[in-house]
């Protein structure tokens, strides 16, 4: 039997690195690193969370784009509603919503609720 394939997703607001916001890249993938330890330590005794962290160097990321704060907001309620495990990061003081992540899932069981985002370029 074949082992369950376990991604993390991370989706990050595109919109902060362009203009008006235009937020410097190492704010950003701070903010995505932020949301995934964030996760990953709620989630640590989850059976998938354990074996993701096992795989070390193996561990699978995808990390997507939301086009603003309001698609961002959408997906993290579309989460809440069907049980999927997540965290928003809000960067304080600002207060501003920047980062969805999802502890570690095997692909096909939340792949359908990420579909519509892009790989962040």
């Amino acid at each position: 039997m074949a082992s369950r394939v376990l991604v993390q997703y991370v989706v990050l607001r595109g919109d902060l690195r362009r203009e008006p916001l235009s937020w410097p890249l190492g704010a950003l993938v701070a903010q995505a690193c932020h949301a995934a330890l964030a996760v990953v330590h709620a989630h640590y005794a989850h059976a998938d969370t354990a074996a993701y962290l096992a795989q070390g160097g193996g561990m699978r990321t995808v990390v997507l784009e939301a086009p603003d704060e309001h698609a961002l907001s959408a997906l993290a309620e579309t989460l809440q509603k069907n049980g999927i495990d997540h965290k928003v990061w809000v960067e304080q003081p600002e207060n501003v919503a920047t980062c969805v992540a999802l502890r570690p899932y095997p692909k096909e069981h939340v792949h359908r609720h990420l579909k519509t985002f892009k790989l962040l370029k």
